[in-house]
């Protein structure tokens, strides 16, 4: 089992970050990032997730239209900013990823909702493995799907979900810890 302060980074202490400190993330954290998050399991490891991470000004303006109005300071602010999407063609690289079978048939019916359910798993091992390599996370869904799928993957079959900013928190900007469910609340045991 990991330690208490490994805990404590990854699960306990972290939180979702509205403020930012204007420090850059060197490239080489990105992809130390995405080195941890591919690790993370999927559908007969299709790994359909996606990700454009948005590290310049002129990027984020692209993605600036699409935000909600509540989500636009704290994203420009921000380091960078990722697009977590999936591609509903990903069953085109199963060959590679998958070569000990031919998979592709497994998923002819199911394309859409495989690559949804796990580009999902992967933005949410992004959020963990951003953790882990010292980054604050702020994921969010305020934004027009739409317009960023015609800004970032038009004539694709890439479709955005959620995006995350990420950086430095600025501890000053962080909101009170909100409730969580006690283990009663909502599991059982069978």
């Amino acid at each position: 089992m990991l330690d208490d302060q490994s805990l404590d980074l990854l699960f306990r202490e972290a939180r979702t970050h509205n403020g930012w400190q204007d420090k850059p993330i060197p490239n080489d954290t990105l992809i130390a990032l995405f080195d941890l998050l591919k690790m993370g399991p999927t559908s007969a490891n299709c790994s359909p997730a996606r990700f454009v991470f948005l590290t310049t000004t002129a990027a984020k303006e692209r993605l600036r239209p699409a935000l909600s109005e509540g989500n636009t300071a704290k994203t420009m602010a921000a380091p960078a900013t990722v697009i977590i999407a999936h591609d509903n063609d990903f069953s085109e690289r199963l060959d590679y990823l998958f070569p000990h079978d031919d998979a592709k048939p497994w998923f002819a019916s199911i394309k859409e909702e495989t690559a949804f359910r796990n580009g999902t798993l992967q933005g949410a091992y992004l959020i963990m493995a951003a953790r882990a390599v010292g980054l604050d996370t702020g994921p969010m869904s305020g934004f027009d799907n739409v317009m960023v799928d015609a800004e970032f993957f038009a004539g694709t079959e890439i479709k955005s979900n959620f995006i995350c900013s990420l950086g430095y928190g600025d501890p000053e900007k962080l909101f009170g810890r909100l409730p969580r469910f006690n283990f009663d609340d909502v599991c059982d045991v069978l």
